[in-house]
């Protein structure tokens, strides 16, 4: 994921609420049935006339809300000749509207003590403000008001272009990692979107138009492509009642042009290897893998801790630990992906290990996931830090925000009640099974960055 003040992680850019591990993250008006049954007998939901979504959950324990606006847009529905565009709204949004000008949105949030931020990922671009209850009409206000009347100057977005051309050679092209991870990303996929870095390449960044940016703001910012949600101390009645009255004159818009791309199977290993100052050389890994729509997935989702997570995960304990290969090394599944996207592993060699020994290392674990049960041990930490790490959320009002958000994406917000149980559900032969059917020999993305002398 991209934010418009956070960082970014070791596949390149990617969505930060991208597993639920790692998650940090409703008269006079007509209002249409709700879409499918809520997560929580607490959440009240109502889909708006304008097809706004709402979802919002009481919290009483602290007077404060989470309020965030999700809109189902991202580097997914980027075209060729325009990738990094939905970032680079991203940051303009920030930039004013005729009733509030350029910083005033951060300004005025910082004045009344709350926090405000937002992110890009591949499938969504997303923007929250955490702050104290009684100043949730100034919310609602800031964030109807520039979903419907975005200046988009075109001074403003030139320097923010400058801008964002500064965060890429930061994020990617000096950071190894970073690079590295585009680079397979660029060579995995030749039909899907999936493909492009979500900050875009640096030609295409020069290149967009003003006009172009703003024919976007007006395909994917329409109240039929977002989802608002809140959780906080509010009365939700009333709060969806305040919604109503800011964001229900807000015009529907045209349905957003689907992604029609399906990316084809590979028909054989791709590789690419770049030479890049660093320190150490980098080896990434990556399988095309279905997204949460597969009964795979939650399979997916327990390999991917069982190989990663933590100083008792596999590949730390193999190659950082017991055998010394590898300074770091790990795997990650994108559980929450709209489409199929990638398995990732990679490593790290320690001073002195080639980057060959250490793909080859990375393979052998691979293979053994195929042909031995993972540990009773091993599956029973891996369920337990997902399932804690899902339960943890429940301290924040912003994470369950999020996790509302990213379930409702996904299918529903109904499918947060199930999640746990598919995932208790998974035995040490299911592993095995997705290994076999997701992890082909002959159909590996390789990336290896090499450093310059």
């Amino acid at each position: 994921m991209i934010h418009h003040r956070v960082g970014a992680s070791r596949a390149g850019y990617n969505d930060g609420v991208r597993t639920v591990r790692a998650l940090a993250l409703l008269v006079p008006l007509l209002l249409l049935p709700a879409a499918p049954a809520p997560a929580d007998p607490g959440v009240l939901s109502a889909t708006l006339e304008n097809g706004l979504r709402v979802l919002l959950l009481e919290d009483h324990r602290s007077p404060i809300v989470s309020f965030q606006v999700w809109y189902r847009v991202g580097s997914r529905n980027e075209q060729r000749g325009a990738t990094g565009i939905a970032h680079l709204l991203e940051h303009l949004m920030f930039k004013g509207t005729p009733t509030h000008g350029p910083r005033e949105f951060a300004r005025l949030v910082e004045q009344n003590g709350g926090r405000d931020n937002a992110f890009t990922s591949q499938d969504v671009t997303g923007y929250y403000v955490n702050i104290v209850s009684d100043r949730i009409d100034l919310v609602l206000e800031l964030e109807a008001d520039r979903m419907r009347n975005l200046l988009l100057d075109p001074k403003q977005i030139d320097a923010e272009r400058q801008v964002v051309i500064e965060e890429r050679r930061t994020r990617t092209e000096d950071d190894p990692s970073g690079f590295l991870g585009e680079e397979v990303a660029s060579i995995a996929f030749k039909a899907h979107p999936y493909g492009y870095p979500i900050i875009g390449w640096v030609e295409d960044l020069r290149r967009i138009t003003p006009e172009e940016i703003r024919a976007f703001y007006r395909t994917y910012y329409v109240p039929n492509n977002a989802i608002i949600v809140a959780v906080g101390d509010f009365r939700a009645p009333e709060l969806l009642e305040k919604i109503r009255r800011r964001f229900g004159p807000i015009p529907r818009g045209p349905e957003p042009p689907p992604v029609l791309a399906v990316e084809p199977p590979p028909n054989g290993e791709r590789r690419v290897t770049v030479r890049k100052q660093a320190q150490l050389p980098i080896v990434y890994l990556a399988w095309h893998a279905p997204s949460q729509r597969s009964a795979d997935a939650p399979a997916l989702e327990v390999l991917s801790v069982v190989l990663s997570s933590g100083r008792a995960s596999r590949l730390y304990r193999e190659l950082v630990y017991e055998r010394r290969l590898a300074l770091e090394a790990g795997g990650d599944y994108n559980y929450f992906s709209l489409d199929p996207n990638l398995f990732w592993f990679w490593a790290t060699p320690m001073p002195g290990k080639t980057p060959e020994a250490l793909e080859r290392a990375l393979l052998a674990e691979v293979e053994r996931l195929k042909t031995a049960p993972v540990t009773d041990e091993e599956l029973a930490r891996a369920k337990n830090q997902i399932e804690a790490s899902f339960v943890f959320q429940a301290d924040s009002v912003h994470s369950r925000a999020s996790l509302l958000a990213r379930f409702e994406l996904i299918g529903g917000a109904a499918l947060l009640d199930s999640f746990v149980a598919r995932i208790r559900a998974v035995t040490a032969a299911d592993l095995m099974r997705v290994a076999r059917a997701w992890f082909p020999p002959d159909r590996k993305n390789v990336g290896v960055l090499l450093p310059k002398p």
